[in-house]
């Protein structure tokens, strides 16, 4: 099977590709084929140090990395001519709530524009399923918990929920019109080894260790429904040969092959537990700047994953705490 998956130098990307590598099989074999623009949004050398770690399987023809940026549509147009992708998996974009507001020309460029030169792609290249990442951001301040994807969700608070809106829109309309099977993906607050800098889990961690104040933003009583990074895998995984059949909502006659699920952990939990668990896997106490809520976050996230643990069998089995456990054990390992 041959597939693309974009963001390959990227904290999904990164271990999404490499567990399809070792997973590998006579039965079921992945040619791999990632890209990424490799921008300096947060540390380029932790970006260069997961593709140095996946770049010994090139030596075995299963992954090959070519840098390139989703905006630049010849090289894209050309990119999916010469591979004809069976899969592909778009974990490209540019992420980051808060950094949407103070550069927003880059989450269009990437997330918008970008996509639609995978949807082109896999549009004119009979691809068999393109897999694409959503954000839990998209549920913005609904009240009704936990989030589902029949809620609505027209009402976005950051032009990154914005964005990612958009994907499944547009993802929407090219299965409704070409017939290519989509299925976008609402993922919530994922963490792990080789994360993202930018993710609060990392911050802390950081902070606590060198003995510096952490700002704990709403008095410490946000509530996320944080997903260990092996459970992400392990679902998206399985969903690659879920391909949605065409089919049709309750509010519409257009038939399209077409599936929106949420990857949580299906448990909140609040800042303060949250802060807890680094501090005893840092062994340290955290010194806190206690802050009101900042633009464009949301109080709770909570993921209703029922569809998905019926489609698929879905059950993430990380705890907070074995999470953070593993993510301090790597940086101390990595950073220190």
């Amino acid at each position: 099977m041959r597939i693309l998956v974009t963001g390959a130098a990227g904290f999904i990307g990164f271990h999404l590709i490499k567990a399809l590598l070792q997973t590998s099989s006579s039965d079921k074999e992945y040619a791999i084929v990632g890209i990424d623009n490799i921008n300096d949004y947060y540390d380029v050398a932790l970006k260069n140090d997961r593709l140095e770690i996946l770049s010994k399987h090139a030596l075995e023809h299963t992954f090959t990395f070519i840098k390139l940026d989703l905006a630049d549509r010849e090289a894209m147009s050309t990119l999916f001519a010469d591979n004809k992708f069976d899969v592909v998996i778009n974990l490209a974009a540019q992420a980051g709530v808060r950094y949407s507001l103070d550069n927003p020309d880059a989450y269009i460029d990437s997330n918008v524009v970008g996509f639609l030169n995978v949807l082109e792609g896999c549009r004119r290249n009979h691809v068999k399923h393109l897999l694409y990442a959503s954000s839990s951001s998209v549920y913005g301040m609904n009240v009704k918990q936990p989030f589902s994807t029949e809620d609505n969700v027209d009402f976005p608070i950051s032009l990154y929920a914005a964005t990612k809106k958009s994907n499944e829109l547009m993802a929407h309309s090219y299965s409704h019109l070409y017939n290519i099977p989509t299925t976008g993906l609402r993922f919530f607050t994922v963490y792990g080894p080789y994360g993202r800098p930018d993710m609060a889990y990392f911050s802390f961690t950081k902070k606590i260790l060198n003995g510096d104040t952490i700002d704990v933003f709403n008095n410490g009583e946000l509530q996320r429904d944080f997903t260990y990074i092996d459970d992400v895998i392990a679902g998206i995984i399985r969903i690659i040969d879920k391909t949605p059949s065409p089919q049709q909502s309750e509010i519409t006659t257009a038939t399209a092959p077409y599936k929106i699920y949420n990857i949580g952990n299906n448990r909140p939990v609040t800042l303060r537990r949250f802060i807890s668990a680094i501090e005893t896997a840092c062994g340290k106490k955290a010194k806190e700047n206690l802050l009101p809520m900042q633009p464009g976050d949301v109080p709770i996230t909570y993921a209703d994953i029922s569809e998905l643990q019926e489609d698929i069998g879905f059950m993430p089995k990380t705890t907070i705490e074995e999470g953070i456990e593993k993510f301090v054990a790597w940086y101390k390992d990595y950073y220190l």
